[in-house]
């Protein structure tokens, strides 16, 4: 049977399977009330601004799902919140009291909401968003009434952008520009120029590229900055190159990554801070009080960097190694004579460092002013004051949240406070200036919502909130997991939650698939996920385990799958499946693995490398072949997945022998291939040629398109067919009694 390759929701092919409910996603989508994108810019062009209807204080849009709330941002007086809210079935712009129960739409459009951040002077609200749910970003602004919408950046056709931060008295906010790539920048094998990373001399990965880089690194790493390479030298070079002030700094270029502050009044015209041809990433985090200095992130995963840029002399004069993860990396002290940092340098986990800087930038002193053993820094956040600063610790995939004091201009770290969390993970942290704070929570029995925390009693959930038993349907509450530790074949110890189908003795086994997460550097941690909630009431178990490769276990173990050890990461769903079935939990004949993104990768990996031991897999937007998805995915994603996985022309037999495509032949289990139509992070040709090369074969395939989706589901309605699609192709083979189908 032919693939077919239209843009349409498909569900699998399995006999029997129930119909699909109507999904409003399919219809078309509905005008919009605002003028269309403007013709592209000029290479080297500002950002265009580009102005739209107001919405207004509008009403809250009828419930369509269970909601969830998160990404809160605070007023200045602490009194107001705006956060990302799903409750109108796609992650839109809300806005709502502190102490009270009515929040109200500030962006009713169909585009998801990603990132969100209140001005200091309380005049605007800036937030990321997606149009048409795709990779592709764009940064607005709105008035917290709703109205002077706006967008500042992105709108033009192939570019994409990202909130930075606001300058302290809210005159502008950082933004960063991807600028459309022009002719011929996909030419070259992966879109890995030349010269372009300063990891690389050449543009290709030295010898001895995984061996250890950093004083006291155990175990395999990238090449970071080897000594001698002009990227090492002082801050006073960007890629060997001298970085000159703003009135002489170069126009920003096709394909390149931007900086830029932005007045979102639109009095002056976008001053460009820095330009990085070839960059993987780049994110304005902090300006400093009298705007001298800005504080920004750049590099591929794995070789993050700090770079403090003194706006005076346009030079770099302190740069140094931090954690990936939540790209706010660190704030300057009112005085800038410290920046705190969450960073991993020279360190297995990250810690709170602190470094005091001359008048002129440079460190005079690096120190660790918080740390903890075995635990990581996942958050850290500063009010603009500087006087204490609030972190969230990751334990084994739980959140331990506790502010400490900064005493005077933050030479030390004073007093600590813990908060008792209602439940177990912190995904953003909003200060507010006058005390306090507002989280964003999220557990194993709960939606994510935002939590109040300013007084002796703990946090209170905002009224705006769900509250915790509306997070699933009457009669199925969610499921507490358990943590799960096994050994992988090398001795290496793998973490990971592990969830029981209700209604089943713990010690009969059962069906179990093992669902991989992303990234690699993900994590599984203790949230909801309707989609283990639905898998779990189909009578099949979840392990969700971290294999090498994830974060939250240290830095060697997250590179630990660097080079040729993403062998052993492959080896290692197996070990996992291996050890659930000596353990009890899980019948051998009655096994499936299934993930996302990475893990899709995976979970192709483990149904060709391991063809007898999975009855059936899952494959969710992943790559099948590394070699076509650099040469497909966008420029910037590339250059950093290059540091993961090998360069694309460099070590291109390594990658080869890494692609499930080059093992297909031994395909055996039935697969079903998901992938979002807007998805340029992951290609959806991706999954498209693993299951034309899979039924070619004889073997059971199927692809499930959503429209309207990219790289993450982010509307209920596509959401929720997925689950359900994804629940009936894996109750089709490992419960068959219950479908009424037989397994084949």
């Amino acid at each position: 049977m032919p693939l077919d390759r239209s843009p349409q929701r498909h569900r699998p092919r399995t006999a029997g399977a129930p119909a699909p409910a109507p999904d409003p996603a399919a219809d078309p989508a509905p005008a919009r009330d605002h003028a269309p994108a403007p013709a592209p810019a000029p290479a080297g062009a500002a950002p265009a601004v580009l102005h739209l209807a107001d919405t207004g204080a509008a009403d809250p849009p009828a419930v369509l799902t269970v909601h969830g709330c998160w990404y809160p941002s605070a007023d200045p007086t602490g009194d107001r919140v705006a956060f990302i809210c799903d409750r109108a079935g796609v992650p839109q712009l809300w806005s709502g009291p502190a102490n009270g129960s009515e929040a109200h739409v500030l962006d009713a459009d169909p585009d998801p909401v990603t990132e969100v951040s209140w001005s200091p002077d309380g005049r605007w609200i800036a937030y990321t968003s997606a149009p048409g749910g795709g990779e592709h970003t764009r940064v607005l602004v709105v008035r917290p009434d709703g109205t002077g919408r706006h967008v500042l950046a992105g709108a033009e056709p192939g570019a994409s952008a990202h909130i930075g931060s606001w300058s302290r008295d809210g005159s502008v906010l950082g933004v960063t520009v991807a600028q459309p790539a022009g002719p011929g920048a996909h030419s070259s094998p992966g879109h890995m120029p030349q010269d372009t990373d300063p990891g690389f001399a050449d543009g290709a990965l030295p010898d001895g590229a995984y061996a250890a880089a950093r004083t006291g690194r155990v175990g395999q790493a990238t090449l970071l900055l080897p000594p001698g390479h002009p990227a090492a030298a002082p801050a006073a070079h960007m890629n060997g190159t001298p970085v000159r002030p703003p009135e002489a700094a170069p126009a920003a270029a096709d394909g390149a990554l931007s900086a830029y502050l932005i007045d979102p009044d639109g009095t002056h015209a976008p001053a460009l801070l820095h330009t990085e041809p070839g960059a993987a990433s780049l994110r304005v985090c902090d300006i400093a009080a009298d705007n001298r200095f800005v504080l920004l992130r750049r590099g591929p995963r794995g070789r993050r960097e700090a770079l403090l840029l003194d706006r005076a002399t346009g030079r770099i004069p302190f740069r140094l190694h931090v954690a990936d993860g939540d790209p706010w990396i660190g704030r300057l002290s009112p005085d800038s004579s410290t920046l705190w940092l969450r960073s991993d340098a020279d360190r297995e986990f990250a810690a709170l460092l602190r470094v005091r800087l001359a008048e002129d930038g440079t460190a005079e002193e690096v120190s660790a002013a918080a740390e903890r053993d075995g635990s990581q820094l996942d958050l850290l956040s500063l009010p603009d004051h500087g006087r204490w600063a609030l972190l969230a610790w990751n334990a084994h995939g739980a959140s331990d949240l506790e502010s400490v004091g900064l005493d005077g201009a933050g030479d030390a770290v004073g007093p600590h406070h813990r908060s008792e969390l209602p439940h177990e993970v912190v995904t953003r942290i909003a200060p507010v200036a006058r005390g306090g704070l507002f989280a964003a929570l999220s557990g194993s029995r709960r939606r994510p919502g935002i939590w109040q925390a300013d007084g002796p009693f703990g946090p209170v959930r905002t009224g705006w909130t769900a509250p915790d038993e509306e997070a699933a349907p009457p009669g199925r509450p969610p499921v507490r997991p358990v943590p799960l530790r096994c050994r992988a074949r090398d001795g290496l110890v793998l973490g990971g939650w592990y969830y029981r189908a209700p209604d089943r003795d713990p010690g009969r086994p059962g069906p179990c698939v093992v669902h991989l997460h992303g990234g690699p550097e993900e994590q599984e941690r203790p949230v909801f996920n309707p989609l283990y909630h639905e898998i779990l009431g189909r009578g099949i178990d979840v392990f969700a385990p971290d294999v090498r490769g994830s974060s939250g276990w240290g830095r060697s173990f997250v590179d630990a799958d660097l080079g040729t050890g993403r062998f052993a990461a492959i080896e290692d769903v197996a070990d996992c499946a291996a050890y659930l079935v000596a353990e009890g939990h899980a019948d051998p004949l009655r096994l499936a693995v299934m993930g996302r993104s990475y893990g899709g990768y995976l979970t192709m990996a483990s149904l060709v490398w391991h063809p007898e031991l999975f009855r059936t897999g899952v494959a969710v937007c992943g790559m099948s072949d590394l070699t076509t998805f650099f040469a497909g995915t966008e420029p910037w994603i590339a250059r950093s997945a290059a540091a993961k996985y090998g360069h694309p022309e460099h070590d291109r037999e390594l990658l080869r022998a890494l692609s499930p495509m080059s093992r297909i032949d031994r395909l055996r289990a039935p697969v079903l291939a998901v992938h979002g139509e807007h998805d340029t992070n992951v290609p959806p040709t991706e999954s498209e040629q693993f299951v034309r090369a899979a039924r070619a074969q004889g073997v059971p395939a199927e692809l499930l398109t959503l429209r309207n989706e990219g790289h993450d589901f982010l509307r209920a309605d596509t959401r929720r067919l997925y689950r359900r699609a994804a629940a009936d192709w894996l109750e089709q083979y490992l419960v068959p009694d219950r479908t009424g189908r037989r397994a084949t």
